[in-house]
């Protein structure tokens, strides 16, 4: 059970997680050096979770972040937990190392603590585009057995360069194909989706503890406020009247009631901010219970595909 920030929840490989972590994607466009003095801050503020993926391209600035926060005695490499992800385009079971690889070229670490398959789906083989179109610019998918993709990340962990593996945006059933692989070496220690209030993934939450998979919530704050794929008419999950009573009553902010109830929930949190004051204040989330009010919000669900999302 998670109780704090510091708490770390197992996982079923014997490694462990810590219950909160800080995001490190920004669709903002941030001046170079951004991201290291934002990294930097969170470590000095407590954070050892740190979630990224080569997608984001940050990378190199994370590691440079880490590498600083090791010289100058702030922590040790062991304290760290630094999740990365396998993008759509290295989902061909040959260029898994190679993106895991280049991820860690970029941190200049050895291994990550965490690798999961970024999505169940796979783009045109590619290590140039993120996103490989045709003439008209339509994106360019590919079919590959993400099966095969997970035996080629057994393998990268066999050999050491990651300590533990995972998946991301997986439904119940994409996992089931996984779980049910007639040689499985190493099951999916997480799930990492979508989870906060207004899409807080109760039937695949109780899924995945059935089978002792952590669920892990990205976008904890709510999602990010993009038209392609969300009704902005919604309102913003920070601005809902439950919330910002339970925050008044107990004398927190929204965002803190919000990582309080997932918390309880045994749902790991990914919570993204460059800003140190906020920073702090999502890992200073402790209040009584929230969840059984929070439960009965509103749940607006939508249906995304990688079309809608990527354009």
């Amino acid at each position: 059970m998670i109780y704090s920030a510091d708490d770390r929840c197992p996982l079923d490989d014997g490694n462990s997680i810590p219950g909160i972590g800080l995001g490190t994607f920004s669709s903002d466009k941030l001046v170079k050096g951004d991201v290291v003095e934002a990294v930097k801050a969170g470590i000095e503020i407590g954070y050892r979770h740190l979630d990224g993926a080569l997608m984001y391209g940050n990378e190199d600035e994370v590691g440079e972040a880490i590498r600083a926060k090791i010289a100058d005695g702030t922590v040790k490499r062991e304290d760290i937990f630094y999740t990365s992800k396998l993008w759509m385009t290295y989902l061909s079971p040959n260029m898994v190392r190679k993106a895991l690889e280049k991820t860690l070229k970029s941190l200049q670490l050895d291994y990550v603590d965490l690798y999961l398959m970024h999505w169940p789906m796979a783009l045109k083989p590619s290590e140039e585009e993120i996103f490989p179109r045709d003439a008209n610019g339509k994106l360019l998918l590919d079919d590959v057995d993400f099966c095969e993709t997970w035996a080629a990340m057994e393998c990268c962990k066999e050999v050491g360069l990651v300590r533990s593996i995972g998946v991301s945006n997986f439904n119940h059933r994409q996992l089931e194909m996984v779980l049910k692989m007639p040689n499985l070496k190493y099951k999916p220690v997480c799930n990492q989706v979508e989870c906060h209030p207004y899409l807080n993934q109760s039937k695949l939450l109780k899924f995945c503890k059935s089978k002792n998979i952590v669920l892990v919530g990205y976008s904890p704050l709510g999602t990010p406020r993009n038209p392609k794929y969300l009704n902005t008419s919604i309102p913003p999950l920070l601005n809902d009247p439950v919330l910002k009573k339970l925050g008044e009553k107990h004398h927190k902010t929204a965002a803190q009631v919000v990582l309080r109830y997932q918390v309880q929930r045994g749902v790991v949190v990914v919570p993204k901010s460059f800003n140190p004051g906020r920073m702090k204040q999502n890992r200073e989330q402790t209040l009584p219970h929230a969840s059984s009010t929070l439960d009965i919000l509103p749940v607006w669900v939508w249906t995304v595909s990688v079309g809608s999302i990527f354009g």
